[in-house]
């Protein structure tokens, strides 16, 4: 007579499935619907597998969640297909890939970004994720530099200002209140056409460019 063994509790499967809990409680109820007992519970596993496989309910959060946001983009971002136009590269950085982040995965922004779980410490993995996307976002940008259209802006302070317009943008559509005001179907062009205008003001033959450099320039 054969012996059936006792299920796997701490694989690969479970640890997704746990991922996956803790993700739909926060989208659903925000974080004080995350307990490690409500996402084993979700996950059809115990509180066991919780700490075995994340350590705690901080380290659930933050590999499942702000780990998983880093995750995301720098697997979208590396299935994009490099063109000839390092604008319309970056854009792409921007839209589909950290928009869809914001629309498919608002508990992962929200946690990342937007840091709506206070007291959250980074481990190493978090942190080596985030590396991984931050470089790619400075690759696309150092693109910029190779064609002559940053000027004499840094790439670092240029990826961080169009950093911050994504962020902004995010914040915005997950508000509602801005993005209702245009016409339907308009977000997506709306983020096109913001960083766009970002981009085109980091070249040195951008009109505001020219502006700023001549007022800078005139004697007094």
């Amino acid at each position: 007579m054969s012996r059936v063994g006792r299920p796997r509790e701490h694989d690969e499967e479970t640890r997704a499935a746990l991922r996956a809990a803790a993700e739909r409680l926060v989208t659903e109820g925000g974080p004080a619907a995350f307990s490690v007992r409500a996402v084993a519970d979700d996950a059809g596993t115990t509180t066991r597998a919780v700490y075995s496989l994340f350590g705690s309910k901080e380290g659930l959060l933050v590999d499942a969640l702000a780990q998983g946001a880093f995750e995301f983009l720098f697997e979208e971002i590396d299935k994009l297909v490099e063109t000839d136009d390092p604008v319309a590269d970056l854009i792409a950085v921007g839209v589909p890939v950290f928009r869809r982040l914001v629309l498919e995965h608002p508990a992962r922004y929200r946690i990342a970004f937007q840091r709506i779980v206070p007291g959250l410490h980074p481990g190493p993995e978090l942190t080596a994720a985030r590396t991984r996307a931050w470089n790619q976002l400075n690759a696309k940008v150092q693109r910029l530099d190779d064609a002559g259209l940053l000027g004499d802006k840094g790439v670092r302070e240029a990826a961080v200002e169009f950093n911050a317009m994504l962020e902004g943008l995010a914040n915005a559509e997950l508000r509602g209140s801005v993005f209702r005001n245009l016409p339907e179907g308009g977000e997506e062009l709306a983020w096109r056409n913001a960083l766009a205008t970002v981009i085109d003001g980091f070249s040195p033959r951008s009109p505001r460019r020219r502006r700023r450099s001549s007022r800078a320039t005139r004697p007094t």
